[in-house]
């Protein structure tokens, strides 16, 4: 009998972390969108979905980052004589 005044307010306790943590993920938005990381991980992003205008800047963007090779190289090498 002496053991319930002891795991009477430890369980009232472990409730009122469980609700303070629930809010908490309330306020951080941590229940905004439950099904869209699993439904994105599905798809790939097609270049039929894009307009025209989309798949001309994706194409200008892709050439933009290939004509600097000097720029993708990594800092720890040194040049080559």
């Amino acid at each position: 009998m002496t053991i319930l005044y002891l795991l009477i307010p430890l369980s009232l306790i472990l409730l009122g972390l469980a609700v303070w943590a629930f809010f908490w993920a309330v306020k951080n938005d941590q229940f905004d969108d439950l099904e869209g990381p699993a439904h994105r991980i599905l798809f790939d992003e097609d270049e039929n979905d894009l307009s025209l205008e989309q798949r001309q800047q994706r194409q200008q963007a892709k050439q933009k980052s290939s004509a600097s090779p000097a720029s993708n190289k990594p800092d720890d090498q040194e040049p080559r004589p």
